[in-house]
């Protein structure tokens, strides 16, 4: 290989040593994908807040958390493939730059309407800049120590959607109810502008394999319009009864999805450059690796928007409260992220499924302790172990399971790879927020007007809520079998990048 196109820190022996200026850019990065999925959880210690203060509906709940997720979803594909053909740099920086300016609108919010529609703007610039993020790790860095960026990946990425609600917590304790949901989203103000500078100094650019030009947009209309009719009766039927035509709804969106499948097929014959190459999809890593994504981020994430209306409307305690149910989580995935490096190296795919056994005995755990514990003796405490658990096996997931499945395809596949990944993940947050949505309040029946009665019906419909949460979980942990024993090094370096 020609020293011009040797990859980031590529010597001329052959061994990897990679130059300060790429984990400096890391750190860049990982401030992005901070904020990003930090929103996907510090809103929920304040959806009772924003119901008080917006009057909003319980499915406009769901389409705060829902709408934020979908939105990123269906930017992430688009989002990396132009950042394939022109760049990462760039489309990380504006990405990050409309998020900043949306989660201000986010704050600045006077009804429920206003919210969702600032909180899907602020979801699909998260959208646009996130694939870069895994894009860029696969080109800086090569593959011996790509594992250690994507380790500290995976513990930005479990930290981040932990520590949220305690955040979100400890800032409407703070400020109060009107201004503390509000500063929730303003909290990303400062971080964005000075991430924002910081990108555009530090960030490399330039010389990235680029894909070849091209735009399926009509491709990415057919997913983005398959997906919303699947969500949207998911999320407003149980509030209007689900009438014929939440039903009819989700059918044609399913009928969308295939019509979706067929035309990538198309453009790919003739030689076109479709929004999701079917070819990424001959990797079994990568195909079993997706649906994982998508069922494992419908079972963790939607814990806490559970807990959090459990803790807060049902049993009467503060944001705050709240939002400290999650620390063993957080520290747990703390954990889990520090050794999943070196686990993954040692142990293969049996990291994979050390985690996802874990989170299934977390949750498991946690619907029982709901199931059986009356709610006025139902403390935090109660959920320290599992939550940890889940933590710890969340932590030991995230990232090596991101190593798996982009390290088989092609470097200048990277960013679409990564796009159709975050893609699942994102669509399994919102299908599952959707759905334990509307387990739980579809379960909800109030019997009485006294604490008792009000904390005894959210406990049972919380409880309703886990077991699916759990349910989940172990279709992930059986899932994870479908993905091969280990990445084969020569097979994950092919596609070794040039440096920036």
């Amino acid at each position: 290989m020609a020293d011009s196109a040797r990859p980031v820190g590529e010597a001329s022996t052959g061994a990897s040593v990679v130059p300060r200026r790429a984990w400096t850019a890391l750190i860049v990065l990982m401030t992005g994908m901070f904020m990003a999925l930090l929103d996907t959880t510090i809103v929920n210690v304040a959806l009772p807040t924003i119901r008080t203060s917006l009057d909003a509906s319980e499915a406009t709940l769901s389409w705060i958390i829902s709408g934020y997720a979908l939105a990123f979803g269906l930017a992430l594909i688009p989002a990396g493939r132009i950042g394939d053909r022109i760049g990462h740099k760039w489309v990380f920086f504006t990405g990050l730059a409309l998020f900043t300016v949306a989660s201000f609108f986010c704050g600045l919010a006077q009804n429920d309407l206003q919210l969702v529609v600032s909180r899907v703007i602020q979801g699909l610039a998260g959208g646009i800049f996130v694939p870069a993020v895994t894009a860029m790790i696969q080109l800086m860095f090569p593959f011996r120590v790509r594992g250690k960026a994507f380790a500290i990946m995976g513990a930005v990425i479990g930290v981040s959607t932990a520590i949220g609600p305690i955040l979100g917590g400890l800032i409407i304790e703070a400020f109060g109810d009107e201004n503390g949901w509000r500063l929730v989203f303003w909290v990303n103000l400062p971080i964005g502008v000075v991430a924002l500078i910081a990108a555009a100094i530090l960030l490399p650019s330039g010389s990235e394999h680029l894909a070849k030009t091209g735009n399926d947009w009509f491709g990415l209309i057919l997913l983005s319009a398959g997906l919303v009719a699947l969500l949207v009766p998911l999320i407003e039927g149980q509030d209007l009864g689900w009438p014929a035509w939440t039903y009819a709804t989700l059918v044609a969106g399913a009928l969308l999805i295939v019509a979706f499948a067929f035309w990538e097929l198309r453009v790919a014959k003739a030689d076109g450059v479709p929004l999701v190459p079917p070819h990424l999809f001959s990797h079994p890593a990568f195909t079993g690796g997706v649906v994982l994504a998508l069922v494992y981020f419908a079972a963790f994430t939607s814990i806490f928007f559970t807990i959090s209306i459990l803790w807060q409307a049902g049993l009467g305690h503060t944001a705050l409260e709240s939002g400290l149910v999650s620390v063993p989580f957080a520290i747990g995935s703390i954990i889990g992220a520090a050794f999943s490096d070196r686990l993954s190296r040692l142990l293969g795919r049996r990291v994979l499924v050390i985690g996802t056994g874990l989170l299934a005995v977390g949750l498991i755990w946690v619907w029982l302790v709901l199931l059986l514990t009356p709610p006025s003796e139902l403390t935090e405490w109660a959920l320290l172990i599992p939550l940890f658990l889940g933590g710890l096996g969340n932590g030991c997931f995230i990232a090596p399971n991101a190593q798996f499945i982009v390290a088989t395809v092609d470097r200048s596949e990277a960013g679409a790879a990564s796009g159709v990944i975050g893609v699942m993940q994102r669509i399994g947050s919102a299908i599952g927020i959707a759905v334990i949505g509307s387990v739980l309040f579809g379960t909800l029946t109030v019997t009485g007007h006294t604490p008792a009665a009000v904390a005894d019906a959210f406990a049972s419909s919380a409880a309703s809520a886990l077991a699916v949460s759990a349910g989940l979980s172990v279709v992930a942990f059986l899932l994870v079998f479908a993905l091969p024993k280990r990445v084969d090094q020569n097979d994950a370096s092919r596609g070794e990048p040039a440096a920036p």
